[in-house]
């Protein structure tokens, strides 16, 4: 019996729902998963009773409430993990916490452009020059990342952390839309999207019958 909750939207589009779910997942930590399909007329409703904010992801811990997925995987690590979702050496983990803020707040041509969608391949996707800025930007922090920890693990600080989870949506899209890269970011976009339970998710998003159309790019 687990007092944990994770509230997401549907797995084919909800690339913050995927962040933390991956992240327990990863870990082995036992959770209860509510899915509220987004956009539809009892979503506001059925995502109030588990907080206020009005979005998804949700995680209840027993009474209390953590939103935002940066926050549940900050709050995942200190109570289940001991700390070992980020990496032990302090200047690594202020790198790590600062690729993470820079996937959380940045890349907004990224994501208005290429909106992940588990569901569809796109062959020939012509990508704007904006959105390959943000494509070179990520490439370049993968690279750096890889090449600095290669010899400590396959992700981007060798072991697997947070910021592999806040990546992992972007290892979706670039499957999705066809985005070649060089290596060894390509070899890293790989470990993600073959990681068994990042599968797993896009399997059961397969499964879904939802269509949200401004999504359909």
């Amino acid at each position: 019996m687990t007092d944990l909750t994770l509230v997401i939207g549907n797995k084919n589009y909800s690339s913050w729902s995927l962040r933390p779910w991956l992240l327990l997942r990863q870990f082995d930590i036992p959770f209860n998963e509510v899915r509220i399909p987004l956009f539809t007329p009892d979503f506001a409703e059925a995502v109030g009773r588990w907080s206020g904010a009005g979005r998804v992801p949700v995680l209840a811990a027993g009474e209390l409430r953590v939103w935002d997925s940066l926050a549940i995987c900050e709050y995942v690590n200190e109570h289940y993990l001991a700390g070992a979702g980020w990496p032990q050496d302090s200047g690594v983990r202020a790198w790590a916490r600062s690729v993470c803020a820079e996937m959380h707040s940045g890349f907004a041509n990224l994501r208005h452009s290429m909106p992940m969608n588990c569901r569809r391949t796109i062959e020939g996707f012509v990508v704007e020059p904006p959105v390959q800025a943000d494509i070179k930007r990520i490439t370049k922090i993968w690279r750096q990342c890889r090449e600095r920890f290669a010899e400590d693990g396959p992700w981007l600080f060798g072991a697997f952390s947070i910021a592999d989870a806040m990546f992992a949506p972007v290892a979706v899209r670039f499957q999705g839309y066809g985005v070649a890269l060089p290596e060894p970011a390509q070899g890293y976009q790989q470990q993600l999207w073959n990681h068994p339970a990042l599968q797993a998710w896009v399997e059961a998003a397969r499964q879904e019958s939802e269509v949200i159309e401004e999504e359909e790019v």
